[in-house]
């Protein structure tokens, strides 16, 4: 076969990823959208930060819990099958938000759309692994990346617009069309490439799970308000880390485990594993402080919010292949750790400001911020991969994925607990959330500095052939 044969991408592999690449998008545009009604909701159903955040927390962690499950539902069952179980358990959760007539149903419908995500999001990197020639495979990877991080430029944004006009709920009635458009492509373009084989399921390890992310999610949500010694915070995070133990043994120990932990013997996976999950982490801490500060202390409404920080999303979503195309070109190397330096100078440039940011200064300092964040996080994960063998790639994608789920929740988490603890002192509400979205602020430097050791130590000059 010719060289211009094998990096031919079919149009049939192209409708699969954008089918796929749909519903990861509309989840984190449901996602993002509803960041920016957090005060509506709060006012309306009376709720606190600390609780109203759940309406992103419970969804990633209901991720969290079933991505790790991918690898064994890719080889157990036909992937066209899991793309509509999917995108059918996405539409029934958006219908029940939509239809909600208090917080605990709007949190059931977020745990349903968690269960259609967690399912598809791994089908998209999947096919793109498996079904995408290497040369276009950065480039490829980096147009999944283009497909969910657009959501995040044009969520808060149309999140606003549809709050100001037609109320919340119309969020969740404006996804039905691209979920259709998402079923009719799936249902011609996604193909069955891989054999279906009985792989066994390990319900002890899929419990530890359930455990570790719940615990350690609930525990640092709650940790503002029931303190380190409280049931419901400490307790919940000594719980999830005592499940995390557990089912770290429980995977090094039996034939086939769920996440095949022993890639982490890989120095070059594990730490751009690293790497990822404190980039996810960052990302949705940061999203989650910036329009809430936008309206509660500068003042603002959601349309304001939503238009300040679009800016920044565009330039993030467009920067992603780009980032694909560089590492192509020129290895994983360069790309990578020029994107993450620009985060750790944006995130420092924030710190600096103190408590009063002006808006302009917020939309110019995140669109920074977004375009090292976009040229890196796909390239991190193409790299992570590219550094396996072949046959252990799904496995590699499923611990990507369960991890950067989990770690967007506990970026919310963390964020909305360091705010929270802040508005629980002296002084105005605006007063008190620019000084939580300070302290905030130093804690995801700290986590930038990590992203850039990590970098340094771990990240190749070249990807492994395959």
């Amino acid at each position: 076969m010719s060289e211009t044969e094998t990096e031919k991408i079919p149009g049939k592999v192209i409708a699969a990823i954008i089918a796929t690449g749909i519903l990861s998008l509309c989840g984190v545009l449901v996602e993002t959208s509803m960041n920016i009604a957090f005060p509506t909701l709060m006012r309306e159903f009376s709720v606190s930060t600390s609780t109203v955040q759940w309406m992103t927390s419970i969804y990633l962690l209901i991720i969290a819990i079933i991505v790790p499950l991918s690898a064994v539902l890719k080889a157990r069952f036909k992937t066209k099958t899991l793309f509509l179980t999917a995108n059918l358990l996405f539409i029934a959760g958006l219908l029940i938000d939509a239809f909600a007539i208090g917080f605990p149903m709007l949190l059931v419908g977020r745990a349903v759309q968690g269960i259609g995500t967690g399912i598809a999001l791994p089908l998209m990197f999947n096919i793109i692994m498996e079904q995408v020639p290497q040369q276009k495979l950065g480039m490829m990877m980096g147009f999944g990346n283009l497909i969910t991080g657009i959501a995040p430029a044009i969520g808060p944004t149309l999140g606003g617009i549809i709050i100001s006009a037609l109320g919340w709920r119309w969020i969740f009635y404006l996804l039905l069309p691209l979920l259709l458009i998402s079923l009719a492509l799936g249902s011609w373009g996604i193909q069955q490439k891989s054999k279906l084989r009985q792989v066994s399921f390990d319900l002890l390890s899929c419990l530890l799970i359930t455990l570790t992310f719940t615990g350690l999610v609930t525990g640092f949500a709650n940790l503002a308000n029931a303190g380190l010694v409280g049931l419901t915070g400490g307790g919940m995070i000594l719980l999830g880390l005592i499940g995390m133990g557990l089912f770290a043994w429980r995977s090094l120990t039996i034939e086939q485990p769920i996440l095949q932990l022993a890639l982490f013997k890989n120095y070059h996976f594990a730490g751009q594993v690293l790497m990822f999950f404190c980039i996810q982490l960052c990302s949705l801490g940061f999203a989650f402080l910036l329009t809430n500060y936008i309206q509660l202390t500068n003042g603002n409404t959601a349309l304001i919010a939503g238009l300040v920080v679009m800016p920044a999303g565009i330039l993030g979503a467009i920067c992603a292949p780009l980032g694909g195309r560089l590492l192509d070109a020129w290895g994983p190397r360069r790309p990578i750790l020029t994107g993450t330096s620009v985060v750790f100078l944006s995130i420092l440039i924030f710190y600096l400001l103190g408590t009063q940011i002006d808006n302009w200064v917020i939309a110019i300092v995140y669109s920074l911020y977004m375009m090292g964040m976009g040229s890196c996080m796909g390239a991190v994960m193409t790299s992570a991969l590219g550094s396996l063998p072949a046959a252990a790639a799904p496995q590699g994608n499923a611990i990507l994925n369960t991890l950067q789920q989990f770690a967007g929740s506990m970026g919310t988490s963390l964020a909305a607990m360091i705010v929270a603890s802040a508005q629980s002192g002296r002084g105005t509400r605006s007063m008190t959330t620019a000084i939580g979205t300070h302290h905030a602020f130093l804690f995801l430097l700290v986590v930038a500095i990590i992203i850039n050791l990590a970098g340094w130590i771990c990240i190749p000059q070249r990807l492994q052939s395959k």
